[in-house]
């Protein structure tokens, strides 16, 4: 490789870098945030609750690797451009490939990394966050942890303890039952225990309310009554694997006799179109990343900025490509739109670099853009000036 190729690819890695840890942290820490009721219901360590987390992050990274790619591109050649490297390298009679191949080759290796996390890291890493989640209620007595406070521990069904005591025993219990549609079922108990197996809850010395849908309460006191659990934990404990949650390999050949397979097939189906389509995004990117910001410019021209432009092509295309891989589960048709996307788009951006040509945004965007960038100007301008008003009256 030669030397000016070596520099753009170090500066292109050192900005990919620089995007791609920040958003990659900031989106891995609200996926996080949602899953901070495993600790509060079920009681876990902090070390389950960050395992958890861990096996959270090969999902996030396929996601983010594209669009920090865009961003590092683009920054990179437009701080080129405007410190005049580009058109040194014009001028110089350098080929344009000096710029294209250290890129694409870069792009090429984080489509390959993205590859093997996206097919074999991330469902590895759901798979024991599945099985994490699914041993943790595992027993009703986990899902019911904090004392004084409501905890849902199936549809319908909220269940609420005074005080819990060792050896399973519990003290003040409310059990609130609307499974049924015919009745509610609301159990007041001063004690009650759950059995060892944990299929079964005896409460002592309550009574229950039966309350029917025209309103008549009939109110039954007991000595001793056993509440059935065994709907809700013959399932606790075993991890329901679905086509997201599946390696490549399966997908290509399930299994016939899967539970999930079998009630729905159409999801593995666009989960592997999916993935045969995702991983090479980075080098989708790449390619018309390059087209809108590879070319030397004048800094005197009117233009938006390119990560602008090129950012909101890879949304649009993100976009376009997640619809088309959902829209499989319906109609199988949508299968070669998912294939053309990526490959009319790198098809374009090719064209458009052989010719010397730039992908610039359609105008009457590029327009509705700055005329709201403007605006937003105005706007800001002008609270500064009443604030500064204020503060000197």
């Amino acid at each position: 490789m030669k030397l000016l190729e070596t520099y753009i690819l170090r500066r292109v890695g050192q900005m990919f870098l620089v995007a791609l840890l920040p958003v990659l942290a900031i989106i891995w820490t609200t996926q996080v945030l949602q899953r901070i009721n495993l600790v509060t219901d079920s009681g876990q360590s902090i070390g389950s609750f960050a395992k958890l987390a861990t096996m959270i992050l090969p999902s996030i990274i396929p996601v983010v690797l594209p669009f920090a790619l865009v961003i590092a591109i683009t920054q990179t050649l437009t701080t080129m451009n405007n410190d005049s490297e580009l058109t040194v390298i014009d001028a110089a009679g350098a080929r344009r490939s000096i710029l294209i191949r250290p890129i694409l080759l870069l792009a090429a290796v984080i489509s390959v990394f993205s590859f093997f996390v996206d097919n074999i890291v991330e469902p590895r890493a759901k798979t024991v966050a599945r099985q994490m989640i699914a041993e943790t209620y595992a027993d009703l007595l986990s899902s019911v942890i904090e004392e004084k406070t409501f905890r849902k521990i199936d549809e319908g069904l909220y269940v609420q303890i005074s005080k819990r005591l060792a050896g399973r025993m519990l003290k003040g219990l409310f059990v609130a039952d609307e499974r049924d549609p015919a009745y509610e079922l609301i159990y007041y108990a001063k004690e009650g225990a759950v059995d060892d197996t944990g299929t079964t809850l005896i409460m002592h010395d309550g009574e229950v309310h039966r309350k029917t849908p025209d309103g008549n309460v009939s109110v039954i006191n007991f000595d001793s009554y056993s509440f059935d659990l065994s709907d809700m934990t013959e399932n606790r404990g075993q991890a329901t694997l679905k086509a997201s949650d599946r390696d490549l390999w399966f997908l290509f050949n399930p299994d016939p006799n899967d539970k999930d397979f079998t009630i729905r097939p159409q999801s593995y189906r666009a989960e592997l179109h999916r993935r045969l389509t995702d991983w090479i995004l980075p080098v989708v990117f790449a390619l018309f990343s390059l087209a809108i910001a590879g070319d030397a410019r004048s800094h005197r021209e009117a233009r938006l900025h390119p990560m602008v432009s090129a950012l909101a092509y890879a949304f649009a295309f993100r976009w376009a490509a997640f619809y088309a891989a959902n829209q499989i589960d319906t109609d199988p048709e949508y299968i070669a739109v998912l294939y053309a996307i990526p490959i009319v788009s790198s098809i374009v951006s090719i064209i458009f670099l052989s010719m010397h040509k730039r992908l610039v945004m359609p105008s009457f965007i590029w327009e509705r853009i700055s005329a709201s960038w403007r605006r937003m100007q105005e706007r800001l301008l002008a609270a500064t000036s009443r604030s500064g008003g204020g503060a000197a009256q």
